[in-house]
């Protein structure tokens, strides 16, 4: 699902109003009675006070549609118009006559802290205060109010975006944003939704589809993308019946060091159960039983030292090489990497100490084989391209260093962005039990598991991280997050590829 600026999204309103030969207020009727539906569906006529806060711009007439509708349903509801401008939308005013027109009971003015209501915790409340044409911070009055709702600990709804959250920039400590426990937001995601920095505000997330010109949402250009399962299912490579291990290509991962050989089995596994033909693995010689006895469908290969990697050798033409998970850095491991690095030249997947090596030993990067795929959290981020100011910053950065170095970097987080070719995929499958021991590791044998298959790096980056979190999401059904372990991850890896195709 592609992922709009502000101004792409005015643009898809104008050619929708023109193309569909209908009025603005139509168009804001259609998107607001599909939102009074999801609120209907979800109350089920629950005897609750509502309290609606419209601002006097086109959030505001989504808002005042959505009175007037649950209104007529018979729901217990107070609308406040917020009066921060004496300026009001032409459809904000005929949506504010249309709901006059059925009550009596008018819409309350707020135009100062003497008119603020009392909002209790067990209100539900609906913000329709500001929408995605915010470009300046809140303040006086309007900031109290807004901080007001967030403090009552009342149950807040938020309209298209949460007030006072902006779409191309972080907001400061000092801002004030509504923090939404749920957000109905219309036709596509925002970026902000999805960053670290940004994404508390939003609570839970429901897109509407409002029927918004087809032709520029296909033909308009972006460089963000939702994947969920429609996404990562167009990606997905069915295999030929007459087809043998050969077809699926031959992953070696490379990592491991004393105590830390649990991290090479976790991506060994997940590189077998994601379908690669042959998974050899490169440990010191201390892993070699532990693998053996774990993993009997995986070769196994040592190096001369007993404790950690110092000269990597091996006899084999892998189609994809994982390296950098509990490998550590000592001198004699960094020099074995750099080797490495000068006489490999497929794509290769790098993760963990891998990455810290890079970090330390910046000379390292220009060894990287082309269309490899990095695998960071962000603290491994911060290490190889700096500090940031914030997530659009870190953004930036992320996009100049995949591009000088013709890399994809998969930034590990509650949503994973992929980022390469210049484009940003942000993952909309996982959940907070995988925030454990190992999930990482898991990731990268997947991904390179994938990769062994003649995916394209991209792809397998895109696809990987999807079946990763829809396989954590299975495990986290049956057991909870939190009981939910890396290795069951790759257990559910078969479930995962099977929910690709389920309704």
């Amino acid at each position: 699902m592609k992922i709009f600026s502000a101004s792409q999204l005015k643009q898809a309103d104008k050619l929708t109003i023109k193309n569909q030969s209908i009025t603005s207020v139509e168009l804001m009727e259609r998107a607001a009675t599909l939102a009074f539906n999801e609120i209907h569906k979800r109350l089920e006529n629950a005897s609750i006070t509502i309290k609606l806060f419209c601002g006097v711009g086109n959030n505001g007439g989504d808002g005042l549609v959505i009175a007037r509708l649950l209104l007529e349903a018979g729901y217990s509801v107070s609308v406040f118009i917020v009066n921060y401008t004496d300026n009001r939308s032409d459809d904000f005013l005929q949506n504010y006559e249309r709901l006059k027109g059925i009550t009596t009971n008018w819409p309350n003015s707020i135009k100062n802290e003497d008119d603020f209501p009392e909002i209790d915790r067990n209100d539900f409340v609906i913000d329709a205060i500001f929408g995605i044409g915010l470009n300046r911070s809140l303040e006086g009055w309007v900031a109290k109010l807004v901080n007001i709702i967030n403090t009552s600990k009342a149950f807040t709804l938020a309209i298209d975006v949460p007030s006072g959250l902006f779409l191309d920039r972080v907001p400061t400590e000092n801002d004030a944003v509504i923090s939404a426990d749920f957000t109905i937001s219309f036709q596509t995601p925002k970026l902000v939704f999805f960053l670290p920095e940004t994404m508390d505000y939003v609570g839970d997330l429901q897109i509407l589809d409002i029927g918004l010109d087809r032709e520029f949402l296909n033909t308009e250009k972006t460089n963000a993308y939702l994947i969920s399962k429609l996404e990562a299912r167009s990606l997905y490579k069915p295999r030929k019946t007459n087809s043998h291990k050969g077809n699926y290509g031959h992953a070696l991962v490379i990592g491991g060091s004393y105590g830390k050989i649990g991290s090479v089995v976790l991506a060994t596994k997940a590189a077998l159960r994601t379908g690669a033909g042959l998974v050899s693995a490169f440990v010191p010689k201390c892993g070699y039983q532990i693998l053996q006895i774990l993993l009997p469908e995986a070769m196994v290969i040592t190096d001369k030292n007993e404790e950690k990697l110092t000269a990597i050798n091996y006899e084999l033409d892998p189609s994809v090489i994982c390296f950098g998970m509990g490998a550590g850095t000592a001198p004699d491991t960094i020099e074995a990497y750099k080797i490495l690095l000068q006489e490999t030249e497929k794509p290769m997947l790098i993760d963990a100490d891998g990455l810290n090596m890079l970090a330390k030993n910046r000379e390292l990067l220009e060894f990287l084989p082309k269309k490899s795929v990095l695998t960071p959290h962000p603290k491994e981020l911060q290490r190889l391209i700096g500090e940031w100011k914030d997530d659009f910053d870190k953004l930036e950065k992320l996009e100049a260093f995949t591009e000088k170095f013709d890399v994809i970097v998969v930034l590990k987080g509650a949503h994973t962005f992929t980022i390469g070719e210049g484009q940003i995929y942000i993952n909309n499958s996982g959940n907070p039990g995988m925030a454990t021991a190992g999930s990482g590791d898991t990731l990268s044998g997947i991904i390179s598991g994938l990769m062994a298959q003649q995916y394209e790096p991209l792809a397998a980056a895109i696809l990987g991280v999807y079946l990763h979190g829809a396989a954590g999401d299975l495990v986290a059904e049956e057991q909870s997050y939190q009981s939910l372990i890396s290795g069951d991850i790759s257990e559910k890896m078969g479930a995962a590829f099977k929910s690709l195709f389920s309704e």
